[in-house]
Order: structure tokens, then C-alpha cells, then sequence
């Protein structure tokens, strides 16, 4: 109860300072923090996370989200998560933890690297050329979601590098679009998972609630903090998670 607790906590902040984020924290610690299995993990992961960013978007909510990429992405993840649960259920456990850990290392070098907006971004005036950055959200919609049903994930630790470097947005802008295209994700990647899973909600709970909590208080300290720091943090604790999980499954 206790680690669920802590790691609850720890989830919805990170949530709510990167925009993103949380269930690579939230995946690892339901498996080797509160030792559930990484099919009744996954799901839960999903409703916790989805849960969590829907409460620390609602502070943001009026901070100038980006409503057309959320409808790209959110749109085009909602089929592929689908796509990507009906294939993790024939991969093994330890082989998709070690892709989570893969996957992590790699989004944590890319917001390592200070985004540029680009000619044509999402970011851009009333004049910005839209119809340059519908293939971006589109293709980073059917990626992401694919590894939200794939892996459980929200979908943040690549939503967030992905709207600031593939599609210009300025970082306070993409935590808010990304905390909504995670709440829409999670909602698919939950419904793919739901058949057959029985929730658990002592651990849910005690996982969840802090989580909750959690959000909403990172998403009131994010408005004092620098983008920089925001993307090094987030960079720094991908990299410890990754190191976790793959000494997880090395060692199982």
C-alpha cells in the first residue's frame, strides 16, 4: 500500500509539470513496485493515467491549448491504440518492458535536444500553413496510440518531444495538448484492454488518488518553471526509469 501510494504521488506530478510522463513511472512501479503482472498493469496504468491528466489539464485549460492538433493526434491514436493491444497480447511480458525501456532512452535524448519551431509549425499565427502540419499530427497520432494500447502508456514521454520538435509548439503550450491527447489515448487504450480485466481497487485507489492530488499541484508549480529545466528533468528521469526496467527484467 505504501509504495503504491508514493508512486501514485510521484506519477501526478510528473504528469503535471511535463504534461506527460506518467505512466512511465506509473507501468514500472504497478510491476516491480507493487508486483502486479504487466497485463493487469497495463490497464490499470491507463485508467490511472488518464484519470490524473484530465485533472491537471483542467488548470491549463485556459492557457491557449492547441484544440486542432489535439483533435489530429487524440483522432488518429484512437484506432491505433486499438491495433497496438490486439498485438501486445501475443508478445511476451519481458520482451515489451524491455521496448518500454528502449523507447524511453530515445525520447529522453530527443528532449535533451532545445526544440525550434519551423516554417509552417502548429505553433505559428492565424496565417500558419495548416496543411503542413496535418501529416505530422496525424503520423505522430497513429504512432503514439499505437504504443498506448502496445506498452499502457499515455503516451506523453512521446506526445510532449513530439509536439515541441516535430511540430513547433512552445513548450507550455504542448504540456496542456499533450495532457489532453493523453486523456483521450488512455480512454482507448483502457477500453482495448477491458475485456477480461478485473480491477484491483485497493491498489487502483491507493495508487490513483495521490496521483490525482499529485497533477493538479505539478501543474501549479510548472507556470514558475523554466522550459529548459522542465525538458532536463523530464529527459533525467526517463533515463533512471530505463535503467529500472531493463535491470528488472534482467534480473527476473
Amino acid at each position: 500500500m505504501m509504495p503504491a501510494l508514493g508512486l501514485g504521488l510521484l506519477v501526478g506530478v510528473v504528469l503535471g509539470v511535463v504534461g506527460g510522463g506518467g505512466s512511465i513511472v506509473a507501468v514500472p512501479a504497478l510491476v516491480y513496485g507493487v508486483g502486479m503482472a504487466p497485463a493487469q498493469a497495463i490497464p490499470t496504468s491507463l485508467l490511472v493515467v488518464g484519470i490524473s491528466s484530465l485533472a491537471a489539464l483542467l488548470p491549463r485549460a485556459r492557457e491557449g491549448l492547441n484544440w486542432a492538433v489535439i483533435a489530429l493526434v487524440g483522432g488518429a491514436g484512437i484506432p491505433a491504440a486499438w491495433a497496438g493491444a490486439a498485438l501486445g497480447r501475443g508478445l511476451d511480458p519481458g520482451f515489451l518492458m524491455l521496448a518500454f525501456a528502449m523507447i524511453m532512452v530515445v525520447a529522453g535524448i530527443r528532449m535533451l535536444i532545445k526544440p525550434r519551431v519551423v516554417e509552417g509549425s502548429c505553433s505559428t499565427g492565424p496565417r500558419r500553413a495548416f496543411w503542413f502540419c496535418v501529416p505530422k499530427a496525424v503520423a505522430v497520432g497513429l504512432l503514439v496510440g499505437f504504443l498506448t494500447g502496445l506498452l499502457g502508456v499515455g503516451g506523453g514521454f512521446l506526445i510532449t518531444p513530439a509536439l515541441t520538435i516535430l511540430l513547433g509548439l512552445p513548450m507550455k503550450q504542448a504540456v496542456g495538448t499533450s495532457l489532453a491527447i493523453i486523456t483521450i489515448n488512455s480512454a482507448a487504450g483502457f477500453g482495448a484492454h477491458a475485456a477480461g480485466y478485473t480491477i484491483d481497487w485497493t491498489t487502483t485507489l491507493a495508487f490513483a488518488v495521490p496521483a490525482i492530488v499529485g497533477s493538479v499541484a505539478g501543474a501549479r508549480i510548472s507556470g514558475r518553471l523554466q522550459d529548459r529545466h522542465i525538458r532536463i528533468s523530464f529527459a533525467v528521469l526517463i533515463f533512471a526509469v530505463a535503467v529500472w526496467v531493463t535491470a528488472g527484467v534482467v534480473t527476473a
